[in-house]
């Protein structure tokens, strides 16, 4: 039973049993999506401009009442009397009041907002502010100091009106609740009194109301957009990290997957390997007849045709094995101080007999003067093999391959292998360099491999930190290079002189 949800959960590339260990990042992009199909009007987007509109009162908090207060203490300069006072008094109590209001709507969550009733409290809020604005234009100074003090008045009404316009424009008609009633009752004070400055200041509050009205509407536009686009903002960031999330799941277990194939692999060299030899051993028995002939000679080319089967699913099985200890990390390398130019040298005349079939010469380029690498000799031949191999696979009769050993431009040294063959596509470089890949022209005009060489290049040479490279043009060749880094050369040392040579012989 067990076994069984284990094969149900293997088909999936997230294990869905478990907890989303990013479940927070998925309601957030459930929440942040229907944030972005909300339209004005909608609750859920009202509370955000409510919430909008309460973190401006607070932190505009001190601002109106500055304005107040000086206006009180002007006032009391000026000998208008303990009025102002009491106005004052009355206009920082409705401000308080709408302030406390304010911080009560940012301590509580959006979801628990009521818009109907939270939008009618702070309308309700600043109207009494508009009062206070009211008394203020009906405040009369007969024995003031300063002449035209209804002047002074407008003014201070328009201050205050472009403060409250950025302030609350957030929340549609707060501008209208707190300064319809103040001025009103300055244009009717104005038209009542007649007289030319006061007509037209109170024309100019009249026309000033409409203009900041549009203002605040603009700006309630711009903290529309402002929602809009941090709401397209965190949908983004909530849809990476949930890709993410996924992405590394599906990495983890594609990465454990692998291990375990590697490791399968890695530990199957006994099992298929004993099987292997005692079929090669038996057939080769057959097909040469050493315990005495065979009636029928079908049956001996029969055992020699399962020989040859069996040699080649052997190599193949090697090849496997070889790259599964690779990839597993289980390859140890036996690094001894070594001569690349020797060892290339005797891979050459090892393939000799396989190109000489094919009537394709192979030219020898390489530079004497080398000195020795510390690696693993097996791995180093067996990299030479495999790319020399791979030449004279996919060149033509009569082609020609060059054989290059020599120093790096950062003072490694490097195999190059080119021959003049049908090339491999630019688009078709990284299949050939991945486990059982083959490009297509030379699959058909050559005979087909296990595409499990160059992958063992690669890991052999990355385990001795070096690099391959493959270049190749269609229809002009390939060329292989296999690079050792500078950290593998070996230094030469000194000699010794020969005072010293005789010391030590003394």
């Amino acid at each position: 039973m067990p076994l069984q949800r284990s094969n149900t959960a293997d088909k999936f590339i997230v294990d869905r049993r478990k907890p989303h260990r990013n479940s927070d990042v998925a309601r957030a992009v459930r929440k942040t999506r229907d944030r972005l199909s909300q339209q004005a009007g909608n609750p859920d987007f009202d509370r955000e401009l409510l919430k909008l509109h309460a973190r401006a009162m607070t932190s505009g908090a001190i601002a109106i009442p500055l304005l107040v207060l000086a206006i009180a203490a002007a006032g009391r300069f000026t000998g208008v009397g303990n009025e102002i006072g009491l106005w004052a008094l009355f206009t920082l109590a409705c401000y308080t009041i709408v302030t406390f209001m304010a911080r009560r709507i940012e301590r509580t969550e959006a979801s628990d907002l009521n818009p109907l009733r939270t939008q009618r409290e702070l309308l309700i809020g600043h109207f009494l502010c508009g009062l206070g604005w009211g008394w203020f234009v009906w405040l009369g100074c007969s024995t003031c100091q300063v002449d035209q003090f209804h002047v002074v008045k407008a003014v201070v009404l328009l201050v205050a009106m472009a403060a409250t316009a950025v302030m609350t424009s957030s929340l549609s008609g707060a501008l209208l609740a707190t300064f319809a009633v103040p001025v009103a009752l300055y244009a009717y004070a104005g038209v009542k009194l007649w007289m030319p400055v006061g007509a037209i200041m109170a024309g100019l509050l009249v026309v000033s109301l409409p203009f900041f009205v549009y203002v605040a509407r603009h700006l309630n536009r711009a903290s529309l957009m402002l929602l809009s686009f941090r709401s397209e903002k965190d949908a983004l960031v909530a849809e990476l990290e949930t890709a993410k999330s996924m992405s590394d799941e599906a990495r983890r277990r594609a990465e454990d997957a692998n291990l375990a194939k590697s490791r399968f692999l890695a530990s199957m060299s006994h099992e298929l390997r004993t099987p292997l030899n005692a079929i090669l051993g038996f057939s080769e028995v057959m097909s040469n007849e050493v315990l005495g002939p065979m009636s029928n000679p079908t049956y001996r080319d029969y055992a020699h045709d399962v020989h040859e089967s069996g040699q080649h699913l052997l190599d193949l099985i090697n090849e496997i094995l070889d790259l599964s200890r690779i990839e597993a990390g289980r390859y140890q390398l036996n690094e001894e101080p070594v001569m690349l130019l020797n060892i290339v040298e005797d891979c050459c005349h090892m393939m000799e007999l396989r190109a000489r079939n094919k009537d394709i010469r192979v030219v020898q380029d390489f530079e004497h003067e080398l000195l020795r690498l510390f690696a693993d000799e097996r791995a180093v031949r067996q990299i030479t093999l495999n790319l020399l191999s791979n030449a004279i696979k996919f060149t033509a009769t009569g082609g020609e391959i060059r054989v290059r050993v020599g120093w790096t431009a950062g003072g490694g040294q490097y195999i190059s292998i080119k021959d003049n063959g049908p090339g491999i596509p630019e688009d078709e470089i990284p299949v050939v360099l991945s486990a059982f890949g083959q490009g297509s022209i030379a699959i058909k005009s050559a005979e087909q491999g296990t595409g499990l060489g160059l992958p063992i290049v690669q890991g052999l040479l990355a385990m001795h930190g070096g690099e391959f490279e493959l270049h190749s043009k269609l229809r002009e060749g390939t060329e292989a290079i296999a690079i050792f880094p500078l950290s593998r050369v070996m230094e030469e040392l000194p000699a010794l002189p020969t005072a010293a040579v005789a010391a030590r012989r003394r």
